[in-house]
């Protein structure tokens, strides 16, 4: 096979992702759940979360077999597509569905430790909030360039076509599986967003109309489906709707730069762009912390600290890729200088900005 060796960072971020996802998860599930209360209304929206996802997947799964098999005729019947076509599409949709689940599922857990952290410290609280949320985005990024990483290989070894035009003929084929991501993320972003609105608004009736108690009082058991809306609509579809628009944009990006003419370098920008936001990302969520008396600016300033060094560290990256080595590196010496010397301080984004210009 003709792959250049950079390309094998590119699954091997992937793998660090999903590995850093992993320990985030198993770190929330040790923390403790709290009272039996909590316990028990925790189990209830778990439960009512599965039993939709369940039932939504089962209807997706015919869908599903249902265009495969049109793919299926179109490139083995017709002969008017490339042959490995439907399984682009099952993967692509596979791997967004996925995607949700690991999500939503880690959602579930996390909301009641959450808030048995918070009750405890709410630097504690934040960080299993934050890191239970960081979960989902990097099993987003992982399982993307993971399945992308996947059909390269296969497509390089198997594809008949010499010259520039392999390329197009691969970048093109790949777009399929942007298409089955897209198909799952269409249903669960739709059905989720219906059912969360329902339960909502069902919730909303019962309890604020019809009892007079305000919105989300325990005392009103349509809460439980209201926590449930929020997850599949809110979390399982996020979920799949973030893996489409990963996945899709850098698909279009390596078809747009192998029909140009670029070959190989049209593909590898994305794909680094993509490897940089995942190590700077990871970077970044180490950074997210606050102080027992935080107001709510306070803590939207602790989160912005640790979005906006990745953004910082990616900048880098991305100049080191370009060839500006020694401005790659001051920027690399500036971040890293600061981390270390006020990293645990908690500082306005503006002053972390100008903390990190004033050293280079």
């Amino acid at each position: 096979m003709n792959i250049p060796l950079i390309f094998w960072i590119v699954p091997a971020a992937a793998v660090i992702a999903l590995a850093v996802a992993w320990a985030f998860y198993r770190s929330m599930k040790r923390e403790d759940e709290g009272t039996p209360r909590m316990r028990e209304i925790a189990e209830h929206v778990r439960k009512g979360a599965m039993a939709y996802l369940r039932q939504q997947y089962k209807v997706v799964l015919i869908v599903f077999i249902i265009l495969a098999l049109f793919f299926a005729y179109l490139a083995y019947g017709a002969g008017v597509q490339n042959p490995w076509v439907p399984f682009a599409f099952l993967t692509g949709g596979f791997f967004s569905g996925l995607a949700g689940y690991f999500g939503m599922k880690t959602a579930t857990y996390a909301s009641a430790r959450t808030a048995n952290a918070a009750r405890q410290s709410l630097d504690r609280g934040l960080k299993v909030a934050f890191r239970s949320g960081a979960v989902m985005g990097l099993v987003v990024v992982g399982l993307g360039l993971l399945d992308i990483s996947f059909w390269y290989i296969i497509l390089e070894r198997f594809v008949e076509v010499s010259g520039p035009q392999k390329l197009v003929v691969i970048t093109t084929t790949m777009l399929t599986f942007g298409m089955g991501a897209s198909t799952q993320a269409l249903f669960a972003r739709v059905g989720g967003g219906i059912f969360t609105k329902a339960a909502d608004v069902g919730a909303d009736l019962v309890g604020k109309v019809e009892a007079g108690i305000p919105e989300d009082d325990p005392r009103n058991p349509a809460t439980i489906a209201d926590n449930v809306g929020d997850n599949v609509g809110d979390v399982a579809g996020m979920g799949a709707d973030l893996y489409e628009s990963y996945v899709g944009s850098i698909l279009a990006t390596f078809a747009l730069g192998a029909c140009a003419g670029y070959g190989w370098q049209g593909m590898l920008l994305p794909m680094a762009l993509a490897v940089c936001g995942i190590i700077c990302s990871i970077i970044g969520s180490f950074l997210v912390k606050t102080k027992e008396d935080a107001t709510q600016k306070s803590l939207l300033t602790s989160l912005r600290t640790g979005t906006y060094t990745a953004a910082i560290l990616s900048a880098a990256m991305l100049l080191e890729h370009l060839g500006f080595d020694d401005a790659a590196k001051k920027i690399h010496t500036a971040v890293e200088a600061d981390i270390e010397e006020l990293g645990s301080t908690v500082r306005s984004t503006d002053q972390v900005g100008k903390d990190i210009l004033a050293r280079m």
